[in-house]
């Protein structure tokens, strides 16, 4: 999604994993450490998650106070993605990132 490779983004997602510590926050709130250094086999460990969904928060997309470091396990969980059963279309408008 264009909106995902935008500069903005990238910039952001690095701010949040910077101010989270590069730690998962559903972990850590269980007393658990979840890093970026967990799973060395894994390729991608930590998601940068939107609180409030950019579907129908889409005015909160860049907004750092929306965003919230999470382990792949805690991000699929939060919105029911298990096996192949996860593929959730998106309904946002992704254009005014061209």
């Amino acid at each position: 999604m264009k909106f995902y490779r935008s500069k903005e983004w990238t910039q952001l997602r690095l701010e949040a994993l910077e101010r989270d510590n590069y730690e998962c926050q559903d972990c850590k709130a269980q007393g658990k450490v979840y890093t970026n250094n967990h799973d060395p086999d894994k390729h991608k460990r930590l998601d940068v998650d939107h609180i409030r969904d950019i579907e129908h928060y889409p005015e909160l997309a860049l907004n750092l106070d929306n965003l919230r470091v999470l382990c792949i396990p805690h991000h699929n969980l939060k919105h029911s993605r298990f096996g192949n059963r996860f593929k959730k279309k998106i309904e946002w408008d992704d254009e005014r990132w061209d």
